[in-house]
Formats: C-alpha cells, structure tokens, sequence
C-alpha cells in the first residue's frame, strides 16, 4: 500500500470520463488539497472558475464496471482561516407567498479557529453578534465518474454521487460508489467547514481543505447507489428530484444492502426499516436532491460480507 501526495494543477466542474490526474491501486491513500466552491485555495486565492472545482479525477488500476470503490475519509481539515457562506435561505425552502419577504443580504463572512475547533460569524452586522458554531468539516461534493460517459455538472448529484452536501461526509466516514468506469475516476471537492442539513441557503462555510482518502477496490461487488457507514451507522444515499423519489432510492438500496449483505429476509429487513430507520436530509437547493437512510449498528446482525472483499 502506498500514500501519495497529489498536487493539483487543473480542476473539473463536472464528473465524468476526464484525463486521471493520478494512478494509484486499491488500499493506497491519497493526500491532497480542494479548493473552495469559487475556486479560491488555501491563500484565497482564486485558481479556477467558480462551480464546485473537483480535484481529480484518480485512477485506481483494478476498478471496473461492476465493482465497488470504497472511499475512507480519513482527514478532512480547512487549510486557512477564513470562510464564506450565503446568509440567507433559498426560496425553494419556504412558502411561495414568503418569497419576496427574504432579504436581501451580502456574503457572511466566517472565521475559522482550528486550534478551538470553531467557526465565527464576523460579517455581515445582525443581532446574533459573533455567532460561534463548533467546526464540522465534510465534503459537499465529490464521486466516480457516472455511467455512459455521461460528464454531469458538480451543480447536481446521482448514483455516481456528486453535490450531495450530507454534513454526514466527514472524517471517520466511510463511503462507496458503484463503479462505471475503468479505473472509477474519483472526484471530491467543495468543502465546508459546517453546513446545516439541506444547505437550505446554498452553501455551508465553504472553504479549502487539505484531505486524505484511502481508497479501496470491492471486487464483484455491485450497488446500485452510494452507501456508507460510521461508528453509529450505516447509511445509503439516494440523489434525484422530487424528495420523494430520492428517498425512494435511498430506501430501495437500504433494503437491497440489509437482505444481501446482513442475510436478512425480505420481511425481516422491512420490519427493522419499519421502526428503525432514521432519514437525514442532504442537499435541498440544487437540481438533484439528497435523501440519506440511515440504521443504527445495534439492530444490524453480522455482516455476511468483510467490506474489505
């Protein structure tokens, strides 16, 4: 297993079938840097086109169509001090007749204190003062390229995964995506360094990060969307528009994943889903909304399958 240091030197607004950035092969980790959703790096200076740039995509040489690619978040840390974010809600997340009530406002700006562990409000004034948040630093944005050659705008999400913006994506994570593509090209980008559930304003406190992945090849192993798991739980991801259907998706894989991995029978994985199940709300401002189903460890048997298969 290798670690390697990738330095990015071009970015991409889309996930699909672009040029590798990086070779590696399955179990090697990877440590690099993300710039912010309007392109700025770790001096705040702006290095490319605004739009979710992702660094990548990295190539891991026993990937094929059919397989999954497991992605371990290991560290997931803001690289300078200062953040930005919207400050006000986006009209699709309140009635239509509150529409023209929404102010008008300018980019709140946020002071990031790693050493605290804490993010504070410091621009615009309002009568919260110097509001101070814990940090919670996650990925809002990143996958494998899609399936047909499709290139899919970092704007939106899908099976690949995407602009998912689930504050679940943090360090301690781990992550899988079906693979469509030789290689699986990997993408991550758009950091946040906290973001409220649905990031009802169309930003966390974007920022740019260093991170660290590990990434590991399931071969044979076919889903049909994103998963994931921590300490608590695991948890699927469905990604489309409306809410319903991606909560439909979310909960199809949730079951798919219960019977085939867990040995579970198909009444018993719904009767755990029936009183078990919890829901988080990922992205709710882009095309594509985010559905997360989460299960809580405790409930779940022995899994029939090592996740590192």
């Amino acid at each position: 297993m290798m670690h390697h240091r990738l330095i990015p030197t071009c970015y991409h607004r889309s996930l699909g079938p672009h040029n590798p950035v990086l070779n590696v092969r399955s179990g090697d980790t990877v440590s690099t840097t993300i710039v912010d959703a309007a392109g700025a790096d770790q001096t705040g200076e702006t290095v490319t086109p605004r739009g979710n740039p992702q660094t990548g995509p990295i190539h891991v040489a026993e990937a094929e169509p059919g397989d999954t690619l497991m992605v371990t978040l290991d560290r997931i840390r803001p690289n300078r001090s200062k953040g930005w974010a919207r400050s006000v809600v986006a009209p699709n997340v309140v009635d239509p007749t509150y529409v023209g009530q929404l102010p008008e406002a300018p980019l709140a700006e946020w002071t990031i204190d790693e050493q605290q562990g804490t993010a504070t409000l410091t621009s615009p004034p309002n009568q919260l003062g110097k509001l101070t948040i814990p940090l919670e630093p996650m990925l809002g944005c990143f996958g494998v390229a899609p399936f047909r050659q499709q290139a899919i705008s970092t704007a939106t999400s899908g099976e690949h995964g995407g602009n998912m913006d689930y504050r679940g994506f943090v360090a301690g994570t781990t992550v899988y995506f079906p693979v469509f593509e030789p290689g699986g090209l990997f993408f991550l980008g758009d950091g946040h360094a906290a973001q409220g559930d649905g990031e009802i304003a169309g930003t966390g406190i974007e920022i740019s990060m260093d991170v660290t992945v590990t990434l590991t090849v399931q071969k044979g192993k076919t889903i049909g969307w994103p998963r994931g798991e921590n300490s608590d739980f695991i948890f699927t991801v469905g990604n489309a528009r409306p809410l319903d259907q991606c909560l439909q998706h979310a909960t199809t894989e949730m079951l798919r994943w219960l019977q085939l991995d867990y040995g579970l029978d198909a009444i018993s994985a719904n009767l755990l889903l029936s009183q078990c199940v919890r829901y988080d709300l990922g992205n709710m401002f882009d095309p594509a909304y985010t559905m997360v189903c989460k299960v809580p460890r405790k409930y779940l048997p022995n899994r029939n399958i090592s996740p590192t298969t």
